[in-house]
């Protein structure tokens, strides 16, 4: 456990230092200005910064000066259902999610901001709430690689729902899931109005597309199901691509339609080229 942790943080906090760090300042503003001093006013300020009673009182003038109040609130809902301990390429999505839940963490104890994390599946796993530090970071990212759920389900509704009732502040909430499920759309669209909602749509390319690889025997990783697939059917293949297809399309409208930002990702390609551009596109 200490050698998984370790070499997660020792990957995760060098791109948080070195690549995440001024994008996240950039994509991620404060809550607004906040008065930081007052000094004497100099040749080019604001005149409307002026602080009148100090003015009064020194005999010289004194202006205000405010600074961005940075310190911002970072929950994680991790979906940790059975869909997630899933992978046909060089890692399952739930070691993806687990990476970019700690860059996502590190970026933000970088920036002094706190971070929770909410773990669930058809239901509420655990909550462990905001705080800053280090420490703090390594408790979430040992928490992610041994947590082991008692539901296989997804329900992403009342991950929002459970959320919205115990995070009061104002906060960024990123949500990673494969998003197989559905009827959230009113619980993110609540959670929405008062949160800054990222979604982290992760999903591995076996998800999207079968092979050609003949009779295989699967289990459903969330309700345990066992069936026999004829992947050498055409048509077999052509309704499970139209129905992830169908699933994607309903997660994207339902994040537009909410005002939430959606990140894709598949697992068999970089999520630092993905976080990167969507930290840039956010900051333009």
């Amino acid at each position: 456990m200490i050698k998984k942790v370790r070499k997660i943080e020792i990957k995760t906090r060098g791109l948080s230092s070195h690549i995440f760090s001024g994008e996240y300042h950039s994509a991620f503003k404060g809550r607004g200005m906040s008065f930081s001093e007052v000094r004497e006013y100099q040749y080019g300020d604001d005149v409307r910064a002026i602080d009148w009673n100090v003015t009064a009182r020194s005999g010289k003038p004194h202006i205000k000066v405010f600074e961005e109040e940075r310190e911002l609130t970072v929950m994680l809902l991790a979906d940790v259902s059975g869909s997630s301990f899933f992978g046909a390429a060089a890692q399952m999505k739930n070691e993806i999610l687990t990476e970019i839940c700690a860059v996502l963490a590190f970026s933000a104890i970088n920036n002094n901001d706190k971070v929770g994390v909410l773990f669930f599946s058809d239901r509420i796993e655990k909550f462990i709430p905001p705080k800053k530090g280090k420490q703090h970071i390594l408790r979430i990212i040992r928490e992610l690689i041994d947590f082991e759920p008692a539901g296989k389900g997804t329900d992403f509704g009342e991950a929002l729902r459970y959320f919205n009732n115990v995070v009061k502040k104002k906060s960024i909430c990123f949500a990673l899931s494969d998003f197989m499920t559905r009827n959230y759309e009113a619980a993110l669209r609540i959670v929405s109005r008062k949160h800054d909602v990222v979604g982290v749509h992760l999903f591995d390319q076996r998800e999207a597309e079968l092979p050609d690889v003949g009779l295989i025997h699967a289990r459903d990783a969330e309700s345990g199901k066992l069936l026999y697939i004829d992947t050498s059917s055409a048509a077999v293949r052509k309704v499970y691509a139209e129905r992830f297809a169908f699933n994607f399309e309903y997660c994207k409208t339902t994040f537009r339609k909410s005002g939430a930002d959606l990140i894709s990702i598949n697992s068999r390609d970089s999520y630092v080229n993905a976080l990167l551009k969507f930290f840039r596109k956010r900051s333009q």
